[in-house]
């Protein structure tokens, strides 16, 4: 199958597309064609979103971290579209600060799991069905090169997206014999939103746009890869691998 056809006219499902890489995203695969549904928590903003697209965007405002209301807008998709041929689980929640001054604050870690994890999982799950039917389907994991290569100050939100790494390399290897892929997508710093409560810490760092993480996202539909990273990230993680206490004494006094 074409790369193209793997967008136009297909379903795609894009969680957290009020904002920064799921509204370009959206945006981007709405414009190749794809008939996309948009999730994300606030509705005034998909408005603008489904105004502004050029092509084909159903919106959905929910709260994933509100499990009895994702399960509630996952029978209404599919009631609504019959399936999801892609579900792009790219909604998430970052929280940067050491954990020595956490020690009180269980709330960060459980927040990060609730919506990095556990919301992503139970979508999977809730659209995997009518895949499994007709033997299709591809689900994008939005992840971080934090999972790869120690990333001190974020313990939170890479044990999240860790968790949701260790999901997709399990269920891919479960899926793909039955013609679903699943691609998780590690990104490096993106200028969004989500970075705002550290942006002074950032300010000086190099890193992508919305408009070209969204591109990834295109590209990963495209070509159904099972990781998409940045090289270097790669080359980190199997240094991190190799040498992992190097690396993590080189990452603790180069802290991201």
């Amino acid at each position: 199958m074409g790369g193209r056809d793997r967008i136009r006219n297909r379903n795609i499902l894009v969680t957290g597309a009020s904002s920064g890489i799921g509204r370009a995203a959206a945006l981007q695969l709405a414009a190749r064609g794809a008939r996309v549904i948009a999730v994300a928590r606030r509705a005034e903003e998909l408005r603008d979103l489904q105004a502004e697209a050029d092509g084909d965007i159903a919106t959905y405002p929910v709260d994933l971290a509100d499990l009895d209301a994702l399960d509630a807008a996952a029978d209404a998709i599919l009631d609504e579209f019959g399936r999801v041929d892609v579900l792009v689980n790219n909604a998430g929640r970052s929280i940067r600060r050491p954990v020595t001054e956490q020690l009180d604050r269980f709330h960060d870690f459980e927040r990060c799991m609730q919506i990095n994890y556990f919301a992503a999982v139970r979508l999977t799950l809730k659209l995997l069905p009518p895949m499994l039917e007709t033997g299709d389907g591809h689900i994008v994991n939005v992840l971080t090169w934090g999972t790869l290569v120690p990333s001190p100050r974020f313990s939170a939100y890479i044990g999240s997206k860790s968790a949701l790494e260790g999901f997709s390399r399990s269920i891919g290897a479960e899926l793909q014999p039955r013609g679903i892929d699943v691609t998780t997508v590690h990104y490096p710093l993106v200028y969004t939103p989500m970075i705002e409560p550290a942006a002074d810490h950032y300010r000086h760092m190099r890193g992508l746009s919305a408009e070209q993480a969204g591109a990834w996202i295109v590209k990963a539909i495209r070509k159904r890869p099972a990781r998409v990273a940045p090289g270097y990230a790669v080359i980190g993680g199997a240094h991190a691998f190799a040498f992992p206490k190097i690396t993590e004494w080189i990452a603790g006094r180069f802290p991201f």
